[in-house]
């Protein structure tokens, strides 16, 4: 299982889909998923976030169903804070390969966002989530780091294939079971 993370427009979604693609994994978005289900339209059109042992129980319902197809999966999204990173480390942190984060400026985040047009994608919420995810990924890698997952960062400035490119030779070099 490999964890991406990054602030929201960082081209997690794109990677981690190419990176299925590229491997034969499963991509499994929790925004995605959340966003999927329409049970959760009112909440995220806030900016707040889905309770999080409900999105547990959804993301490991979501990763049984992978495995019992016998692939593998790229996690998007999932874990995003540190009471799902202590669940997972608690619960299946063997089975973790490593986390990438993929780090973009927030000016371009900004515009890439805004580009995007997601109806939950105004300034406010943008910022809201940036604050969000920037309090907890370090703390997310702490707790995984602590059952030996490594973090990675690349740069996911360039176009899609120029990232894509970064990405797959951290995953040779580093990830062997990818």
């Amino acid at each position: 299982m490999i964890i991406l993370m990054g602030l929201a427009g960082s081209g997690k979604s794109t990677q981690g889909q190419k990176l299925a693609a590229a491997t034969g994994r499963v991509w499994l978005s929790a925004g995605q998923i959340l966003r999927d289900s329409g049970q959760f339209d009112e909440i995220l059109s806030r900016g707040e976030l889905v309770d999080d042992m409900l999105t547990v129980e959804i993301m490991v319902q979501a990763m049984a169903r992978v495995v019992r197809e016998g692939k593998n999966v790229i996690l998007d999204g999932f874990p995003r804070d540190k009471e799902q990173a202590s669940w997972m480390a608690e619960n299946i942190a063997e089975v973790i390969e490593g986390i990438i984060v993929i780090d973009v400026p927030k000016d371009e985040l900004l515009r890439r966002l805004a580009a995007r047009g997601r109806a939950d994608d105004n300034e406010e919420t943008i910022r809201q989530r940036f604050a969000i995810t920037e309090q907890n990924m370090g703390e997310i890698s702490r707790i995984l780091g602590a059952k030996g997952a490594e973090t990675v960062v690349i740069d996911g400035m360039g176009t899609p294939e120029e990232v894509f490119e970064r990405l797959s030779v951290i995953i040779l070099e580093r990830f062997a079971g990818a």
